[in-house]
């Protein structure tokens, strides 16, 4: 048992780690650059942690329990879809600039949805290596149980600090200077569409 503690440590901190990787960092960030409220870039971070838990769990575990990988091509087209969201994001983030109307109270919902969604979206491209981690890592069904979910626990924990710190500013420059705040939040979602771009690129070159 002495031998559990230190591996789940170590799944909790690479789960933090794993938050912040730049794909998913700048999906997220066009969400939360875009609220008005501290607490609601803090939830941003929190559900899509949960969609990206989720996600891992239930894939993760079916893997696991029939002793399968996911074939390399599968993993690369779930990859490219990445790519594709973090370009829609940019553009639909791009957009609310141009609108009085993003993320008021009623939208609240609507904000929790689409950020387990993004997780749900990052958690079926990441499944494939988190399977691979897992087998490499513990051994027996209940150990590959633990080590996701507090892997996921990490993720969680990591995003929600990104987002909260993230939000700081943006709800800081929408109270002083909103004109400023809608270019800063332009900007980001024009290297989120770049971003994107450029990821797809670099998948297709490896398929």
């Amino acid at each position: 048992m002495g031998t559990i503690w230190p591996v789940l440590l170590f799944g909790l901190l690479l789960g933090m780690k794993h938050a912040t990787e730049p794909d998913h960092v700048i999906a997220v960030s066009t969400i939360a650059s875009r609220t008005k409220k501290l607490s609601l870039s803090s939830l941003a971070g929190m559900f899509w942690g949960i969609g990206h838990t989720l996600t891992l769990l239930v894939v993760g575990m079916a893997m696991i329990a029939f002793e399968r990988q996911i074939p390399e091509q599968i993993a690369s087209y779930l990859e490219m879809g990445v790519g594709i969201m973090i370009v829609i994001l940019g553009i639909a983030s791009f957009r609310s600039t141009m609108r009085l109307d993003h993320h008021h109270q009623g939208d609240i919902h609507h904000l929790h949805v689409k950020s387990t969604l993004i997780g749900i979206v990052h958690g079926l491209a990441g499944s494939a290596g988190m399977v691979l981690l897992t087998m490499t890592t513990v051994k027996g069904t209940w150990m590959a149980l633990a080590f996701i979910l507090i892997f996921g626990l990490g993720t969680v924990i990591g995003m929600m600090l990104f987002t909260t710190f993230l939000g700081i500013p943006f709800v800081w420059m929408k109270a002083k200077q909103q004109v400023m705040n809608q270019w800063i939040v332009k900007t980001v979602s024009l290297i989120s569409i770049a971003y994107g771009v450029y990821y797809m690129y670099h998948i297709a070159a490896e398929i």
